[in-house]
Parts: C-alpha cells; structure tokens; sequence
C-alpha cells in the first residue's frame, strides 16, 4: 500500500484524491478526497474499500455512509467539485484538477477542525497529472484508485456524491435518466436530448451537445 511507503505507520499524514463524472454530457465533475485513520477503521470495512468503478451502487453506498459516519470518525473526507460553465471555460481536464485541487484544500480544513495535527505529507492524486496549486506536496498515481485505499476511498466519495447531486438534478429536468444514467451519453440520455433539447447542465463544449445545438439552430 503506498501509505505505507510513505511512512504513514510513522505518523506522515497521507490523504487520496479522486474525481468522478468527467465523460457525461451533464452536470459538474466532482472530486473527492479521504484521509483514513487506520487506528480507527475498521478492517472488514478496509477490504471491502476498491475502485469506486469496481463496486456495486448498494456497496458504494454502505462505504460511503461509514466512511462519512461521525461516530465512527474513521476517516475524514471532503468533496470539491468544477461547474459546467468552468467545464465549458477551461476544458474538462483543467476543471478536473480545478474540483480536485478544492477537494484537497476542504479536506484540509477539515482536517484542522478535527484535530490539531501536523501538515499534510502527500496528497495521492489518481491520473497522471497534479493540479496546479495544490495545499500540500502531491503525487500522481497512475491507476491509483487499485493501489491505494486513501484515493479508493476518494473515489467512492466522489462517485456516490455526485450520483445523488445527478438524481436529484434529475427532478428538476425530467426526461433525460440522469437518476440512472447519471448524464453519460447512454441512448437514453441522448433520446432526451433529442426530444426535450439541451438544459443549463448540459456541456456545450462536448460534441454531441454542440450537434444538438447546431441541429435545433
């Protein structure tokens, strides 16, 4: 586990980061970001923590809700997320980083309501980019979300939080399946875009959106 490595046994504080939703036509990307006290978490639920790609919805939800579980204050979590106008302003990947680069710093301001302790060591960035400006030193991991439970962690975070924002962006514009489809360019989505048009949460900057445009133009 590349904690380990990084010497979180010998008190280095190590937090993981992750984002979700950067393929959908729909809605912002959003990222998490987890630090675990592995003093505290329990290791059934440490096993049972993977990509968030790799977990079932019911699973995903169970992790999430223990991992947010004041009682069990076994880990502290933050999400931070990039509007589908920064999306549409500064392309997907830059709003990526964006959402990543807040996650990062409201993980650590939770961090330090929490409990006083020492600075962050390294931030785990799943891909292979850092964002710019980061709160701490940071290290990308290339497929970080299989070799790492803190970015695992982040993952589920960001994965479960913006389905539940996605579903409920799904009450307010009927039509299109986002409670199942979460915005990704399913037949179903694309039915809807087809029938009912483009929405204030569609990105312009993406392909099929700017056909759909041009085509009711």
């Amino acid at each position: 586990m590349l904690e380990l490595e990084l010497g979180q046994d010998q008190g280095n504080i190590i937090i993981g980061i992750d984002e979700a939703g950067r393929a959908p036509l729909a809605g912002p990307v959003t990222a998490g970001a987890a630090w675990l006290d592995h003093g505290r978490l329990d290791p059934a639920l440490a096993c049972r923590i993977n990509d968030s790609k790799k977990l079932s919805a019911q699973l995903r939800n169970t992790i999430f809700e223990a991992l947010t579980d004041e009682a069990s204050a076994c880990a502290v979590v933050a999400v931070g997320e990039a509007s589908v106008e920064e999306i549409d302003s500064i392309n997907i990947l830059q709003a990526s980083l964006l959402a990543m680069r807040r996650a990062a710093e409201g993980l650590i301001a939770a961090l330090g309501a929490r409990e006083p302790i020492r600075s962050v060591h390294t931030a785990l960035i799943d891909g292979n980019q850092l964002p710019k400006a980061l709160p701490c030193p940071g290290r990308t991991v290339v497929a970080g979300d299989s070799l790492s439970l803190s970015i695992a962690a982040a993952s589920i975070v960001a994965k479960v939080t913006r389905d539940r924002a996605m579903a409920a962006f799904a009450e307010q514009f009927p039509g299109y399946g986002w409670e199942r489809n979460q915005g990704y360019a399913t037949p179903e989505h694309r039915a809807g875009i087809a029938r009912l048009g483009i929405t204030p949460l569609h990105r312009r900057s993406f392909r099929p959106v700017r056909e759909a445009l041009l085509l009711k133009a």
